[in-house]
């Protein structure tokens, strides 16, 4: 199933045009349009409807793929979900670094690779 341009607008419009992730802003990368995705991928049963997309810049989406959980010291911990999770209880900014504050934000930071140089430059 196609999601809707209404949808995606409105998924967009929600995260005003950053990743729930990351918070990258989509102006730092005007060529290169952010991803509406599936918090739950649909291989694991999640919908295409407003509470389970998303707006994810295409390094969060590319390393988040249909993962839901990572190990954290041997523990396998859930990933951030931004229709349930506040951002700012599981992470912060650090010099640039997004440093999770929680097991679920470590998981995150850790697996989306979010400190790559890159991605802190910006």
């Amino acid at each position: 199933m196609n999601i809707s341009l209404a949808i995606r607008r409105n998924v967009r419009e929600r995260a005003a045009n950053h990743c729930e992730y990351c918070r990258l802003a989509q102006s730092s990368f005007p060529l290169v349009s952010f991803h509406v995705e599936h918090v739950i991928a649909r291989q694991h049963g999640g919908g295409d409807d407003m509470g389970n997309l998303c707006l994810a810049c295409h390094w969060c989406n590319l390393f988040k793929g249909p993962n839901l959980s990572s190990l954290v010291d041997g523990e396998l911990t859930r990933l951030f979900n931004p229709r349930m999770d506040n951002w700012m209880d599981h992470f912060q900014v650090v010099e640039g670094f997004i440093v999770g504050s929680t097991s679920v934000g470590v998981a995150t930071a850790n697996l989306f690779n979010m400190n790559d140089a890159d991605r802190v430059e910006l």
